[in-house]
């Protein structure tokens, strides 16, 4: 309860004193990347239960000859990365906090395909309600692996506090700040998870 409560107060407050800048972002997004000003996509939250996540658009539409869409480094575009960066692309996701479906402190919400890969120890990630920032956000955020993500999310569930969350949110603004481990090497976001491959046991010794 003091969690939720926590939750509402501050996205209320945030909307609020904030809403020049979400009308700005709004605004900026239409004249640059055109409509729709919203990305939309269904995410797993908690128990695995989807629900419809909204974030500021930050790529372009573009696609191939075969109407597939290009590859996120070809559409993130300079706007979009700095949205990114300063986390402005998740400003809508307080709607989402205020809903109930999510938390602003939480595992992130990921991909539905995603569900059938997990572990049964990564699937623990789905206990709680998912956040706009959480632990493995403010402990390497795209640099780290899957798995490592996957680790730190666990952990959180394991040990969640209302101090902690009040940790984790002030341990984000300093990573909006510095702008760190927005992306993985060689990717414009982060690349699929396809899975963890768990070593067999050899009972053969």
């Amino acid at each position: 309860m003091l969690k939720r409560l926590f939750d509402l107060l501050v996205c209320l407050s945030v909307l609020l004193i904030g809403l020049p800048i979400f009308l700005l972002v709004a605004l900026l997004v239409r004249l640059k990347l055109g409509s729709p000003i919203l990305f939309s996509q269904l995410r797993p939250g908690r128990d695995g239960t989807l629900f419809r996540m909204y974030k500021f658009r930050s790529m372009t539409s573009d696609v191939d000859e075969n109407g597939n869409l290009l590859p996120d480094e070809l559409r993130l575009t300079a706007f979009g990365q700095f949205l990114r960066s300063a986390s402005l692309d998740e400003l809508p996701g307080l709607f989402n906090v205020i809903k109930g479906d999510m938390s602003l402190v939480g595992p992130r919400p990921l991909l539905p395909e995603y569900l059938p890969l997990y572990s049964p120890t990564q699937a623990r990630r789905h206990e709680v309600r998912p956040g706009i920032t959480g632990w493995a956000q403010v402990n390497g955020r795209n640099a780290l692996s899957w798995e490592k993500k996957f680790e730190l999310d666990v952990w959180y569930v394991e040990n969640q506090s209302f101090w902690l969350d009040i940790k984790i949110l002030f341990l984000t603004v300093l990573k909006v700040i510095r702008r760190k481990d927005i992306s993985q090497d060689g990717q414009a976001t982060m690349s699929k998870f396809e899975g963890t491959v768990v070593a067999e046991k050899d009972d053969s010794k």
